[in-house]
């Protein structure tokens, strides 16, 4: 993403998959790069395992928090079906980051049949993870989100400082290397 223009990220999942701290990362680290940055974010049910989103924007100056539908230039998604509750928000144009975690709802017995090819019918930048692989490469289930903002990280214009500083100051206490590790094994 250029500098010049406004870079629209959208995060969702489920409680307990780290969206909030996630998104935090995204905005220091947007702010620590010289943006305006805006955010919006949702978590109300997030400890029975309910749906959580957070829009981020960033750019020269940003008027709203939150992202029209449409308008979003990366989609990142800590689970399968939550991504098909945003799948009108990403451009036509957009990098659509999906891990492959399947948690079912609360009352739904069998997590449904479809939802990849679903997600995969309309976007050209299009990346399934497996979380279990992630888990593997970081060696730890909480580091999983960080290690996809590594990734995410590949595709915006954002120094590698900013990211440290912000995922050293709002990583949970005693957890800030283990999570900059997760980071940079995001990326390969």
């Amino acid at each position: 993403m250029s500098k010049d223009k406004i870079c629209n990220v959208l995060m969702c999942g489920v409680g307990g998959q780290g969206i909030i701290t996630t998104s935090n990362m995204l905005s220091r680290a947007a702010m620590n790069a010289g943006y305006d940055v805006k955010k919006s974010e949702i978590h109300g049910m997030s400890q029975r395992g309910g749906s959580v989103f957070s829009h981020v924007r960033f750019g020269p100056k940003v008027y709203s928090p939150v992202i029209a539908h449409g308008q979003a230039d990366i989609l990142i998604s800590l689970e399968e079906m939550e991504t098909l509750r945003w799948i009108d928000f990403p451009s036509p144009d957009a990098e659509i980051i999906v891990l492959k975690n399947r948690i079912a709802p609360f009352g739904v017995e069998k997590y449904p049949e479809g939802v990849e090819e679903e997600i995969s019918k309309d976007f050209k930048g299009l990346t399934f993870l497996d979380p279990e692989e992630l888990k593997e490469k970081t060696g730890s289930p909480k580091t999983v989100n960080v290690a996809v903002l590594g990734l995410v990280s590949l595709k915006l214009d954002i120094p590698e400082d900013c990211w440290k500083e912000a995922i050293q100051s709002l990583a949970p206490e005693g957890t800030a290397a283990m999570n900059w590790v997760a980071f940079e094994k995001g990326k390969y």
